[in-house]
């Protein structure tokens, strides 16, 4: 059977994409191949067409959301108003939506643990798109701050958001899931403001962080 030119490109890019979805959704380890490739619409057999093992595509489909993730971060960053757009990248990180539907969301939140077991190429492949967040998130923080100092103050913000994104998904009470959104936006803003006031040994507007 023929099938038009960029149709094996194109049935690549389902599978990663629907790979992408599940594994967020229900973990990598629970997701088996089988019910992976009958949620793409093709049969068991196809995937070793595409993938070595099921590794290659976890790294692939890691790399995936890790770069949507991006783009829809700095979607809000383009949106935002300069001074703004911390507090904006921090109220769309730990919005209810996101808790809602981790199969759309942060990858590293619904799969570090995870990713911590796996072989060394994911892990340096986590690692590589993890950096490139922390840089997203440090171009934000005043320029006054030394870059050793924006840096660490990017793994502590996203440290935090991650951290609060992930319980406030584990519990099974709706109102303390909200507290927990709502205190890790005001911990994340404040420990912003905190950290930023110290390194420039004065104080930083309450318009600008929160």
């Amino acid at each position: 059977m023929r099938f038009e030119k960029g149709h094996k490109e194109q049935t690549r890019r389902r599978i990663i994409e629907t790979a992408s979805h599940k594994f967020r959704k229900d973990g990598v380890a629970a997701t088996g191949i089988a019910g992976l490739m009958a949620d793409a619409g093709l049969t068991h057999g196809g995937f070793y067409a595409h993938f070595a093992s099921k590794e290659e595509l976890v790294r692939a489909a890691l790399e995936e959301a890790l770069s949507q993730n991006y783009a829809s971060r700095q979607e809000v960053l383009d949106q935002a108003q300069g001074a703004d757009s911390l507090e904006a990248l921090v109220r769309f990180y730990l919005r209810p939506a996101h808790r809602d539907t981790p199969e759309r969301g942060c990858a590293a939140a619904a799969l570090v643990s995870e990713i911590a077991r796996h072989e060394p190429e994911t892990r340096a492949a986590f690692t590589t798109r993890l950096r490139r967040l922390l840089d997203q998130i440090a171009s934000l923080l005043p320029p006054e701050m030394n870059a050793e100092a924006r840096d660490s103050l990017a793994i502590g913000l996203f440290g935090t958001l991650l951290g609060c994104l992930q319980m406030a998904r584990a519990v099974n009470d709706p109102a303390l899931s909200t507290q927990i959104l709502e205190s890790g936006e005001q911990a994340a803003l404040n420990l912003a403001r905190t950290w930023s006031a110290e390194r420039r040994g004065g104080g930083i507007s309450n318009k600008s962080l929160i």
